[in-house]
């Protein structure tokens, strides 16, 4: 099956290989999808060719991989997407097996059937000398900035995986908010509400409180600790408290800002995997410009 759209901004190829068919990938692509072979080499190095076979999928990056018969290829192809530049992700602390990251506003932590070049994962992939293998330990939302771990090798993806699921990774976040959040709450505050059906806790402290002419336009900066990870937790405890998180999209309203979501990930602390020793990572009000 193929999908293509005028002028070749998008094409979108699913076919299983047949024993007819070239069995290299650049050629079968060639042959199938319309589109020259530049092209698809650039799509297939920034991950938009995804190889189905045996139960599991996987991204072809090379244009000559060797495919067999029964695999199933896919092409996702947007000229847009694979237009776009990745922002700019700097590595903060490199461990070997792990590293941590400063992701930017805008960027994914991971890539989509589109692409993954201008996903954080792949970015700290090719970041090296010589291309390190990369685990995905935790998320942070597309709009939100600040600090991210990645795991190099199997065990200590394993092992960083286990202390995020298990509550033991202690995860520090700035979020500036509308209005004045400790006139009606106090310097500090929990919030315990379940989200999803699962227990949801998030603990704030106010930090600085920035005053206007109209006080519907006051800010509020907190430091945030929250002691689970579910889906947008932050931003919906806050807006469900009526204090949105400021330059939120979905949560809240009136509150959108040119400046973009304040939500910042600004500290992890966690058991180093390797040394087995408390390492922490933070970020300043400086690093993140509120």
């Amino acid at each position: 099956m193929s999908t293509i759209e005028p002028a070749a901004q998008r094409v979108e190829l699913k076919r299983r290989v047949a024993p007819s068919d070239p069995n290299v990938l650049i050629d079968f692509l060639h042959q199938y999808s319309g589109l020259s072979k530049q092209q698809l080499k650039d799509a297939a190095y920034k991950g938009a060719v995804l190889l189905r076979r045996d139960g599991s999928v996987r991204r072809l990056r090379r244009a000559k991989a060797v495919l067999q018969v029964g695999d199933r290829i896919e092409l996702h192809y947007d000229r847009a997407i694979l237009a776009l530049e990745p922002p700019s992700a700097h590595c903060i602390a490199d461990r070997e097996r792990y590293s941590v990251w400063f992701k930017p506003a805008g960027m994914l932590a991971q890539g989509n059937e589109f692409g993954d070049h201008c996903a954080l994962l792949r970015v700290a992939e090719v970041a090296w000398p010589a291309p390190r293998k990369v685990w995905l330990i935790h998320r942070l939302d597309r709009e939100a900035i600040g600090l991210m771990v990645v795991a190099h090798t199997q065990p200590v993806a394993a092992n960083l995986s286990h202390q995020f699921q298990y509550n033991q990774v202690r995860k520090h976040y700035r979020v500036q908010v509308r209005g004045d959040i400790a006139a009606e709450y106090g310097p500090q505050g929990r919030i315990d509400m379940p989200l999803d059906g699962k227990t949801a806790v998030t603990e704030f402290r106010v930090e600085a409180l920035i005053q206007s002419d109209d006080v519907a336009n006051n800010i509020s900066t907190l430091a945030v600790e929250i002691h689970t990870g579910r889906l947008h937790q932050i931003r919906r405890h806050l807006a469900a408290i009526g204090h949105p998180v400021i330059g939120d999209p979905r949560y809240g309203t009136g509150n959108k800002d040119a400046g973009g979501l304040r939500l910042a990930a600004v500290g992890l602390a966690f058991q180093c995997p390797v040394s087995r020793k408390p390492v922490e990572f933070r970020l300043t009000p400086e690093d993140i410009g509120f």
